[in-house]
């Protein structure tokens, strides 16, 4: 089977580097809020062009923070995707919020900026974007709503570390960046882990405070807090990788070529386009198809794994129930859930594997457009 990562194939690529970075924690003695923690909090701010970066334990604990920090709370109004994965309403549910569901792009399958304004109400406190699958939300779009409205802007940006528009990373484009280092991600950790970034330094001071218990010193606590560390030899496996990382972005683009020039004229299936200023990142390459759960099970039976994401919008979750009634159509969201499928991807994907995928996604769709 083709796997959609391989994650060992990756650690023997740099295997003496990662096992001296864990060694040496090791016998540092040091193992939370260590030298590494901090010098990946520096690593990270000067790779994005940002003065300050808080290591997290997780991307849900960044997006939460980042919204407690911005004084977001009981009753104030999120304008989001349903397009996504949960962790982007669970943290605005945490602090009390109300997430408010605007469609996507069809095109991008991030939020519509053409469709927020007529969102917002007096209860409006912000915009959360996701840059979904490696691909960049209409950020210069959304930040100019957001200064109309005098809105915050949260980016998750969970999926797509060192995306672009025109030249600026995001995550520093809105008023905060929220990333995740599960396993799976581009710059992925052993375990969980994730990082706040903004140019704001009194935001920055009290995502910091926040994560260590709401206390900026030691034993004086200033309001409630969390425990959300970055853990130190997490950090340094990501300082390690993340000297990898746009090496590893190019090999995903390489992968992402391939499979568009090969596939983008075969019928019944779409596949991801670049906007002119976008640097995409292809943590998934994903394609729409008019049978997609017929593909999907027709590649597993060739041998290739493939995963949909996501299969139910986040306005239809039972979590989030309480809030459809307020929820006007979302058809392409809707759409989407029923249409997409995500083949392998990661840097290392050998070419045969490659090759595999093209033939067997040719034939599926091949074997339909005949029937």
């Amino acid at each position: 089977m083709i796997p959609m990562v391989d994650l060992v194939v990756q650690y023997h690529s740099i295997k003496t580097e990662i096992d001296g970075a864990i060694h040496s924690v090791l016998e540092g003695g040091v193992f939370v809020m260590g030298p590494n923690v901090h010098t990946f909090e520096s690593e990270v701010a000067k790779y994005l062009g940002t003065p300050h970066a808080i290591a997290l334990n997780s991307g849900t604990d960044a997006l939460h923070l980042a919204l407690r920090a911005l004084g977001i709370g009981p009753g104030d109004e999120v304008i989001t995707s349903a397009f996504t994965f949960a962790a982007t309403t669970e943290a605005i549910g945490i602090v009390g919020a109300v997430p408010v569901f605007v469609d996507i792009d069809p095109e991008t399958f991030t939020i519509d900026p053409k469709r927020i304004e007529a969102a917002i109400t007096k209860r409006t406190k912000a915009i959360l974007p996701v840059h979904l699958y490696g691909a960049p939300a209409a950020m210069e779009a959304i930040v100019r709503i957001a200064d109309i409205h005098k809105l915050r802007v949260i980016e998750d940006c969970a999926q797509a570390i060192g995306a672009e528009i025109n030249g600026r990373k995001v995550g520093t484009i809105g008023d905060v960046g929220c990333f995740s280092f599960f396993p799976s991600k581009n710059l992925g950790a052993y375990g969980d882990g994730g990082m706040a970034v903004t140019a704001n330094t009194a935001l920055a001071d009290r995502i910091a405070a926040l994560r260590i218990h709401g206390g900026r010193q030691m034993y004086h606590h200033t309001e409630l807090g969390v425990n959300s560390r970055l853990d130190e030899i997490q950090a340094a496996i990501l300082r390690v990788k993340l000297r990898h990382l746009e090496e590893w972005i190019e090999g995903r683009r390489a992968v992402a070529r391939r499979y568009t020039e090969t596939l983008q004229a075969e019928p019944g299936v779409k596949v991801p386009l670049e906007s002119t200023g976008q640097h995409h990142v292809y943590h998934q390459y994903t394609v729409r198809l008019q049978n997609r759960d017929e593909v999907e099970h027709r590649l597993r039976e060739n041998g290739v794994q493939t995963k949909v994401y996501y299969p139910i919008p986040l306005h239809r979750q039972p979590v989030n129930l309480i809030y459809s009634s307020a929820v006007n159509s979302l058809p392409y969201t809707e759409a989407a859930t029923r249409e997409v499928l995500s083949l392998p991807m990661y840097p290392e994907l050998p070419v045969e594997d490659q090759n595999r995928v093209i033939k067997a996604v040719r034939e599926a769709l091949r074997s339909f457009a005949t029937a």
